[in-house]
């Protein structure tokens, strides 16, 4: 075995301790086609070093139909995949089940679920700690509480969230609870506002990054949102790019705000996409004291719009509140409790 594969196992190995994999549990591990197959023989040979049971279950890749779109998965309507994946104490999604039906399914059974889809050095830097869970179930505590969130920035942004109708989203790199999902790596918590519950304007400014394109924002780009919903798009390229794959769904759904949360993770970094773009793209959607602004699906958080069409706005330099309280300004997160550690 090469001596990456080994450093591969090892920190698998550290993951899924973690995770709590223990020798009485099965871990599976998902996979499709070839894709990720080193992953896949890496958790394995770490699940047998704690003992566990594991098993591998590879399905034919799914048709997503849009490129870029969520929730259609290798899973999608495939009962029998889905019935041995609960047969699994700790499933090793290599897929991305995100947003799916099916994903919600096996948590609703109970089933830890680790997404892991990032290029191993970008698991490698910002891999988690365990002070991590902490300061990220602090932060879903203030969401939690709290019944506004508004945040701003130096380029226009003035917008509102009312929160307190669903629960929050709970990223801190690892799968420990009965029914917890995560992605290695992460690290923030985020929330979706109440049905209709968001009104204001966001204005994306130069650097912010626009997911699932991959790119920095180059010029501003104006949101007017109402009601919950974007009702109009104002700017050049990166707008126009925005309002036409927003179009191509041809679901008024896709215009719906989704989450908003902020950064946790001290490890990753806002630069790392000019270096690599071919990434899911974890150090911009977790940098520290970022604001993530998302729109479409929000069934993550217990809500009803499935809509395929999603894109996660990691913004640089936002200042956030909750309830009139100062939480991140500038860029920086000003809470103790959740300063890195």
């Amino acid at each position: 075995m090469s001596a990456n594969f080994n450093e591969m196992v090892e920190l698998f190995k550290v993951e899924l301790e973690l995770c709590q994999l223990k020798p009485t549990e099965t871990m599976a591990v998902l996979t499709s086609g070839g894709v990720r197959a080193d992953y896949a023989k890496a958790f394995m040979e770490a699940a047998k070093l704690i003992g566990a049971n594991t098993f591998e279950l590879n399905i034919p890749p799914a048709n997503r139909g849009i490129s870029g779109s969520f929730g259609i998965t290798p899973l999608t309507d495939n009962r029998a995949a889905v019935e041995m994946l609960k047969k699994a104490d700790l499933i090793i999604d290599l897929v991305l089940l995100l947003f799916s039906k099916e994903q919600l399914e096996l948590q609703n059974e109970g089933k830890r679920i680790l997404m892991v889809v990032e290029p191993f050095e970008v698991i490698k830097n910002m891999f988690p700690k365990p002070s991590d869970k902490q300061r990220v179930l602090f932060a879903a505590d203030l969401l939690k509480n709290a019944k506004e969130l508004r945040f701003t920035n130096k380029a226009g942004t003035d917008v509102t969230f009312k929160l307190g109708q669903y629960p929050i989203l709970i990223e801190y790199g690892f799968a420990d609870e009965p029914g917890k999902w995560d992605h290695l790596p992460s690290g923030f918590s985020a929330g979706t506002s109440n049905d209709g519950g968001v009104d204001g304007v966001v204005v994306l400014d130069r650097g912010d990054i626009l997911f699932p394109f991959n790119k920095y924002v180059q010029e501003p780009v104006k949101l007017t949102i109402k009601d919950g919903f974007v009702t109009e798009i104002e700017g050049g390229f990166d707008a126009m790019l925005m309002r036409e794959y927003i179009e191509s769904f041809q679901d008024p759904r896709a215009y719906a705000i989704s989450h908003i949360g902020w950064g946790l993770n001290e490890r990753a970094k806002w630069h790392s996409l000019a270096l690599d773009s071919n990434v899911f793209g974890m150090d911009g959607r977790a940098f520290y004291g970022n604001v993530l602004f998302s729109l479409g699906p929000n069934t993550e958080l217990g809500g009803t719009n499935d809509t395929k069409c999603h894109l996660d706005i990691p913004m640089k330099n936002c200042t956030l509140y909750l309830d009139g309280k100062l939480i991140v300004k500038d860029g920086d997160v000003v809470i103790e409790e959740m300063k890195p550690v």
